[in-house]
């Protein structure tokens, strides 16, 4: 069964274009790892601040290898502060 994870992102206004390019290198680091079958960057058309992130993983322990990663742990540190919030859902897919 597929865990989904959608993540609504709002960055600070003065630091869109750092954090664009730092989630980016992690999407791509991400489409690479065993178990990740989907990792979209989503920017919102009338608003350059507001993201979302849907990333699919084959199981739980996908993701948490994922998380356990290099380039999840550099976009933690990097990233994250560049944001004014981060808001986490997890889904599972129903077939």
């Amino acid at each position: 069964m597929s865990l989904v994870l959608e993540v609504n992102i709002k960055i600070k206004p003065e630091n869109v274009d750092s954090f664009m390019q730092q989630v980016l290198e992690n999407a791509r680091a991400a489409r690479s790892e065993r178990g990740c079958t989907q990792f979209e960057v989503c920017v919102d058309p009338e608003d350059k601040t507001s993201v979302m992130l849907f990333e699919v993983y084959d199981d739980q322990k996908a993701f948490a290898a994922h998380q356990a990663g290099d380039a999840f742990k550099k976009y933690l540190a990097n990233a994250v502060p560049l944001l004014a919030s981060r808001e986490r859902h997890f889904w599972k897919k129903a077939l």
